[in-house]
């Protein structure tokens, strides 16, 4: 503690120091039982500095908040743009999704489980991301829709559809890894994309399910 506390780093360094330890300390203990004692502690430096830094405790949160969504997009991103089609951009994008939240459950557990309901600066930074994954794989079911072709037309509303429920299946399905840590991240992906983009396809082909008639 003593050497961090007598070393000189550019701002921005500090600054993730800081974010750092806020993270740790926010996934173990929950927004409101969180103290800045300790993050300072953790962070290496004194309670007045981590508020000359980022001003308060939902500053330090909302900190948390922006550099992990930024990291979860961009990871989506960056796979997703590997693929030579559609489906596998999509396979792709959602494997990164899923590795990242098994790779850093820290940063999934503030995400997902205490951000919702902490106050309108943290759900502005968590619909800002969840806009850009969804713009994201709605632009590449549109696409998978485009170039699937088949006897039945699909258009931006359906594409839109299909992204709302692979996006909120994916949220849902990283409680169920959770559960089932054996799983894999490729192998969730792979049950998602037969249930959903296989789904999507066999539309596409003509078959539609429609509840049976009453006698």
């Amino acid at each position: 503690m003593t050497d961090k506390r007598r070393r000189r780093l550019p701002r921005s360094v500090r600054e993730q120091e800081i974010i750092d330890a806020a993270l740790h300390v926010f996934s173990k203990r929950g927004y409101h039982a969180a103290v800045v004692d300790e993050i300072a502690e953790l962070a290496g430096i004194s309670k007045p500095m981590v508020y000359l830094y980022l001003g308060s405790k939902e500053g330090l949160f909302v900190a948390c908040v922006r550099r992990e969504s930024e990291r979860l997009v961009a990871a989506f991103r960056e796979a997703a743009q590997a693929g030579d089609s559609p489906e596998r951009r999509l396979w792709a994008g959602l494997s990164a999704f899923f590795a990242f939240v098994a790779e850093h459950r820290g940063s999934w557990v503030v995400l997902h489980r205490q951000s919702p309901g902490q106050g309108e600066a943290i759900a502005e930074e968590l619909a800002a991301a969840r806009r850009s994954v969804m713009a994201e794989v709605t632009g590449l079911v549109r696409d998978g829709i485009t170039e699937g072709g088949g006897a039945v037309q699909l258009g931006d509303q359906d594409a839109d559809f299909v992204a709302h429920a692979l996006v909120g299946a994916a949220d849902s399905l990283t409680d169920w890894m959770e559960l089932h840590p054996e799983q894999a991240p490729g192998g969730v992906t792979l049950r998602l994309m037969n249930m959903v983009w296989v789904g999507m396809r066999n539309v596409l082909a003509g078959e539609v399910w429609a509840p049976p008639h009453d006698e």
